[in-house]
């Protein structure tokens, strides 16, 4: 009898459109699925992972393990492949019988459709198959012309990893995450008119392959039921999906920055303006961490695109944790004795 295939889903979709948050709201909500996860993250700390562990994956409200958490450090998934991916999912076919689900949420700027292809190798294709490739689409960005929340800090951050395609319009990136998925969220639809979204679905399903469909949501709230069990074993059909990137080779390289700064803060508003001064100064294009406030029980979450700055409590300190406040800031000739001198005098 031959064993049964892990399904897994791709997340992709661009720096702000939401899929962190998707992912948050499906581990939260997995129904007894025990979901391996693959997370992209570049920087010296891995915060996205942080935030996944914060969410309880590992273990369920009975302490039973239900889940493993993978970081992919430097390197967008689809361009590491060969270094890093294999020996992954090595492990996690070692582990089969004790998953349910694969989910993989690439870098903003990977490319899908080699993420894809690799599950075409032997070795992954025995026991792993692609339920689907699920796009998510920041839909107030599109209603505005654009396809991110932040066109320019999304560019900033294709030059900021030297392992993504810096040459080709932004545009076409988000056209071929289009181009290979089999279902899109239209995300953040709250407060938006009908028009306007009307306006988004058809710039949408210009790029989409027939038949793809959209789903609205808001705060990444999709019933897992929706998301997962597609079935659509796309490493079968991926060749089909014609993208802007099919005959390329090689990528181009350029370097980036990633600053850890440690700091001292008493109030949250003060660091928000700090941080906001700081990116006006500074070519920052992303700052993420994690921030103790005197008498907080809760561990704060900064997060950063350009100069739009979000804070949320995510989980209680542990017990025995250290309590202290680190960011990491990245961008292009940074300094990180010069952030943190100007940050520290900024907070005292």
């Amino acid at each position: 009898m031959q064993t049964r295939k892990i399904p897994a889903t791709i997340v992709t979709g661009f720096l702000g459109s939401g899929k962190t948050t998707l992912l948050r709201h499906l581990l939260t909500n997995a129904k007894g699925r025990r979901i391996a996860v693959i997370v992209n993250e570049f920087g010296e700390l891995g915060i996205d992972g942080e935030l996944l562990k914060g969410c309880g994956i590992g273990c369920d409200e009975e302490g039973e393990e239900n889940g493993q958490l993978f970081e992919l450090a430097n390197g967008c998934l689809c361009c590491t492949v060969q270094e890093e991916f294999a020996p992954v999912m090595e492990q996690l076919a070692a582990r089969r019988d004790q998953i349910d689900h694969l989910v993989i949420e690439t870098s903003g700027l990977a490319l899908p459709k080699p993420l894809v292809q690799a599950f075409q190798w032997p070795a992954l294709r025995s026991v792993f198959t692609v339920d689907s490739v699920i796009t998510v689409v920041d839909a107030p960005a599109v209603a505005a012309g654009d396809f991110a929340d932040d066109p320019v800090a999304v560019d900033a951050q294709r030059r900021a990893d030297d392992n993504l395609d810096h040459d080709s319009p932004l545009h076409e990136l988000f056209e071929d995450q289009l181009a290979t998925a089999d279902l899109v969220i239209v995300h953040k639809t709250d407060g938006m008119d009908a028009a306007a979204l009307q306006g988004v679905e058809a710039a949408i399903r210009a790029e989409t392959p027939a038949g793809v469909k959209l789903v609205h949501a808001q705060h990444g709230r999709i019933d897992p039921e929706v998301l997962l069990g597609l079935e659509r074993a796309v490493e079968d059909v991926i060749d089909q999906r014609k993208t802007h990137h099919d005959e390329e080779e090689d990528h181009d390289h350029d370097a980036f920055d990633s600053v850890s700064v440690t700091l001292d803060v008493s109030d949250r508003e003060k660091l928000q303006r700090a941080l906001v001064a700081l990116v006006q100064r500074h070519e920052i294009y992303r700052a993420k961490g994690f921030v103790a406030l005197p008498g907080a029980a809760m561990r704060l979450v900064v997060q950063g695109v350009g100069q739009r700055f979000d804070s949320y409590f995510d989980r209680a300190w542990r017990a025995g944790e250290a309590r202290s406040t680190r960011l990491v800031l990245i961008g292009d000739h940074l300094d990180g004795a010069v952030l943190q001198r100007e940050l520290s005098e900024a907070l005292a």
